[in-house]
């Protein structure tokens, strides 16, 4: 696996378009997360609403996008900390590949 992944200092990739299944692993590593299928849809998720609206949601939206489209249980703020435990919109974009939301500190 190649670990030579260019981020900013937060973490974020600097080169979107290089992001893979296989860069989220090392990002998810280097946030000290092992991802599992439960990672992975919320990843998957965040990235098809980032092509489709070309934006990232506030933490509002994004939880009332993910009740509406996977269910209230994965909408919660405590199963999306399990997941993310730093910030669940920041993480997931973080590991996904895409912009630091304008909402994250």
């Amino acid at each position: 696996m190649n670990t030579d992944v260019k981020t900013t200092e937060r973490g974020f990739l600097l080169h979107p378009e290089q992001w893979s299944e296989e860069v989220a692993q090392i990002l998810a590593e280097r946030e000290g997360i092992e991802l599992t299928p439960a990672h992975w849809e919320i990843i998957h998720f965040i990235r098809h609403f980032y092509q489709r609206y070309n934006l990232l949601p506030n933490a509002r939206i994004f939880s009332q996008a993910i009740r509406k489209t996977l269910g209230a249980e994965k909408a919660a703020s405590r199963y999306l900390y399990r997941l993310f435990p730093d910030g669940p919109l920041k993480q997931a974009c973080k590991i996904g590949g895409l912009p630091k939301p304008t909402s994250c500190i």
